[in-house]
């Protein structure tokens, strides 16, 4: 089991960025894909991003394209979504995950965090 702890969120402004960590301890988490989801009040758990065991591979959500990054530091057993232009849409609890290859469904996870929350208001 890998246990991942999200870090980074809090209350930002329209248009403000903000870098989310996911850092992992427990199995050899550099040999995981991971991926990034959120859930708003109300909605379901919608995927953000995934980035693939070797970090080059990565893909997004159409909304998150050209305005959110993910990464990852094997080094520091760390990865990052880093998130610019944000606006109130993107106010939600952001969750990291592990599993075997990277996908956009969660089911393909076996390994989550608690969240992290994010609000974006004026």
């Amino acid at each position: 089991q890998v246990q991942l702890v999200e870090s980074g969120g809090g209350l930002v402004q329209p248009g403000d960025s903000l870098r989310l960590s996911c850092i992992a301890s427990g199995r050899t988490f550099r040999n995981y894909a991971v991926g990034w989801f959120r859930q708003a009040p109300g909605k379901e758990r919608e995927f953000v991003a995934t980035i693939n065991w070797s970090g080059d591979i990565t893909y997004y959500a159409d909304s998150m394209k050209g305005r959110f990054t993910i990464s990852r530091d094997k080094a520091r057993n760390t990865v990052y979504l880093q998130m610019n232009s944000l606006n109130a849409k993107d106010t939600a609890v952001y969750y990291c995950a592990a599993g075997e290859a990277a996908s956009e469904r969660t089911g393909m996870y076996d390994d989550w965090g608690q969240g992290t929350q994010v609000t974006v208001s004026s």
